[in-house]
């Protein structure tokens, strides 16, 4: 009788749902923002850099499954807001691909998010996902530390 329960439970573990399945597996985020060069108003060219966030999960055999989303922040998709002294802003954005073509936000108003799905393997897994910022150039702002809070929203 025990040999039929165990491959009984086998078999439901194998009929889990994908969601379920991710459930069993245990994951962290760490997330490094983006920090840009000195922007040079007015007349200045495009300032970019890059953050990073990594996903690290851990368990055997399980099959994971996420998706990655970013907030607006303090301004839309379209336009995201670097904000000094709460009335001066400088546009922003940050993308999905190294030519800043794909705006990374929620799936919604025609930004993208970033999706991935694999096997863990023995031990850790982790997966780097750079974050691709731009200021645009030609933007005549007054001196100052601007910033913006970003949301980033890992769902499995």
């Amino acid at each position: 009788m025990k040999h039929t329960l165990k491959c009984l439970l086998s078999l439901s573990m194998l009929a889990l749902p994908l969601s379920a399945q991710a459930l069993l597996a245990s994951c962290t985020v760490a997330a490094t923002g983006i920090t840009f060069p000195a922007y040079v108003s007015p007349g200045g060219g495009n300032a970019d850099a890059t953050g990073n966030s990594a996903v690290t999960c851990s368990g055997l055999g399980l099959l994971v499954n996420y998706t990655i989303t970013l907030s607006a922040g303090n301004g839309t998709f379209a336009s995201r807001s670097l904000v000094f002294a709460t009335v001066n802003i400088l546009s922003y954005n940050m993308f999905t691909d190294t030519g800043r073509t794909t705006i990374w936000g929620d799936g919604s108003a025609g930004t993208s998010t970033v999706s991935d799905s694999y096997l863990l393997s023995l031990g850790n897994t982790t997966r780097n996902y750079t974050v691709y910022g731009r200021v645009p150039g030609g933007q005549n702002k007054r001196a100052g530390t601007y910033t913006d809070t970003v949301t980033m929203t890992i769902t499995f």
